[in-house]
Parts: structure tokens; C-alpha cells; sequence
């Protein structure tokens, strides 16, 4: 799933690659798939996209734009988007695919669900659009210690870390798969209390949030995720379904998995302490 550092490798590596080349082609919705969305009839792409060329892009949270002459496409978190030199070599199945003047191709992909919303310049794509781009991100100086304190109020004391980190749209692009090694970094149990964390565990989370999202960043995402050439990132996750079962690099604990708010949590019963949870 594409998160804050998958969002922002990607979108530097279209911008390098993609710059400049024009759209020749358009397949919209060629393999139908029951949660690939679209905005508007994607019958309607290859009128709309056919003849831009492309400006670079850019990450807005888990989010990556695509940016055309005159239009724009947003990509979001469950789309698989992958680079091909030479056309032919696509695979024939997909959700959308750009095809451009020197034969080479962007192809996008859905396994679970995913958005490839193409909108006019001026147009509002909608889904976390807005979210995105106007709250700070982590990797940005705006996101500091007192914006991040201010993320939390009456109303968020009763939830669990993960909830407060990865739901609400708190920190958009911050999901379940950077909350793993964020949460071990920062030694917290991601079932803990908000309202249970002390000062300076709060500040730990605070810290952990920057420097284990630019770490990811810097690598070119993590290791569980491919990026525009089906390359895994260069960051090796602590947590995630690569890890589970051995030993923690610190105190050599088990790292131990369990289902959690609808989705699975990672943990080391060593180094991340339960206390309260929710």
C-alpha cells in the first residue's frame, strides 16, 4: 500500500522519468474490478487524457499526482502504478494504463481497492484530497511539535496509539504499515492509551513519527512495498510480515502479530509494554 515514504518515491521517479513524454493512448477500466474508482465514466479517459504531456508529480500524503498539461490524475493508496520501457512488455490486465509517443507505459494496477481519479485543473478530485494537501506532512518543518500536540484533545484520550496515529485522517498517509516500526521506535504497545502515555513518551512518539517516516523516505520506502520499477524499498522494516516470529533486533524477544482494529499489529512484548490499553 502506497504510504507517506512509498507516495513520495514514487512521485519523485515519475517526475524523473515521465517529464515531458505525451500521452498517446488510454485504457480505462479494461479489466473491470469492483472497487478500482474512477471520477466521473473512465469511457471518458481517453478523451480527456489522450495528448497531454506530462509535467512530474507530486506526494501528498499517501496520495500521488500525476500532473498533465491541463488535467491531472490522483493515484491512491491501493494502486500498484509501474513503469514499462516498452509497451508490449505490459501485462494485459490492468485498471488504467497511459501509453506514450516513444512506446513506453504507465500501468496501473487493484488488488484490494484503489482510486485513478482524473480531474480537469480548477476540478476537486474529492476522496482525502483536500486532507492531504492542506494538513503538514511528517517529512515537512511545519509538522512540529506543537502542531502535532495540537492533534490531540478531549476527544482523542481514549484511543489507542494506532487509532490516534493511523485513523481520522490525523496524519493523512500515515496507515498501518509505517505505524509498526513508528510504534517500536518509539517503544510504545500500539493498543496503549493515548491518554495513558507520559510526557515524554508522547514526545517520543512525537520524534519517532519524524525520523522513522524520513528514514523510510531517505530509502526509498520500505522493504514490503515496490516502487515504480517493481523495486522493493531500501528500508528494512523492524515490524512488519517479513519479521514476525523472529527475534527482536534489540532484546531478542519474540516479535509477535495479532489481529487489531481491522487490520493486523506488530509488536515486541520486550521492548513495547503493554500497561493500559483500550
Amino acid at each position: 500500500m502506497i504510504e507517506i515514504p512509498e507516495a513520495a518515491t514514487l512521485a519523485q521517479q515519475i517526475s524523473r522519468t515521465l517529464s515531458g513524454k505525451t500521452i498517446e493512448n488510454v485504457a480505462a477500466a479494461a479489466s473491470p474490478h469492483k472497487f478500482a474508482w474512477f471520477q466521473g465514466d473512465p469511457a471518458e479517459y481517453p478523451g480527456l487524457l489522450r495528448g497531454r504531456h506530462v509535467d512530474g508529480a507530486l506526494a501528498f500524503g499517501g496520495l500521488v499526482e500525476l500532473a498533465l498539461s491541463g488535467c491531472r490524475i490522483v493515484f491512491g493508496d491501493g494502486v500498484v502504478l509501474r513503469y514499462y520501457p516498452a509497451l508490449e512488455n505490459a501485462p494485459a490486465k490492468h485498471q488504467l494504463c497511459l501509453a506514450f509517443t516513444d512506446n513506453t507505459a504507465l500501468v496501473c494496477t487493484v488488488q484490494m481497492y484503489g482510486g485513478m481519479w482524473a480531474v480537469r485543473d480548477g476540478e476537486d478530485p474529492g476522496f482525502c484530497h483536500g486532507d492531504a494537501k492542506e494538513k503538514p506532512s511528517p517529512l515537512s518543518r511545519a509538522f512540529d511539535e506543537v502542531y502535532f500536540a495540537s492533534l490531540r484533545g478531549a476527544d482523542t484520550e481514549k484511543l489507542s496509539v494506532k487509532a490516534f496515529l493511523a485513523t481520522g485522517q490525523r496524519i493523512p498517509g500515515l496507515g498501518n504499515g509505517v505505524l509498526q516500526d513508528i510504534l517500536w521506535n518509539a517503544r510504545i504497545h500500539p493498543k496503549r492509551k493515548l491518554g495513558a502515555l507520559s510526557a515524554g513518551e508522547f514526545d517520543a512518539l512525537y520524534r519517532s513519527v519524524k525520523n522513522t517516516l524520513a528514514e523510510m523516505t531517505a530509502l526509498g520506502g520500505r522493504d514490503t512495498e515496490k516502487d515504480l520499477f517493481g523495486k522493493a524499498g531500501g528500508y528494512v522494516t523492524r515490524l512488519s510480515k517479513n519479521t514476525v516470529g523472529k527475534p527482536c533486533p534489540v532484546c531478542g524477544s519474540i516479535l509477535q502479530k495479532a489481529p487489531y482494529m481491522g487490520g493486523a499489529v506488530y509488536w515486541c512484548g520486550g521492548c513495547q509494554k503493554e500497561g493500559e490499553t483500550s
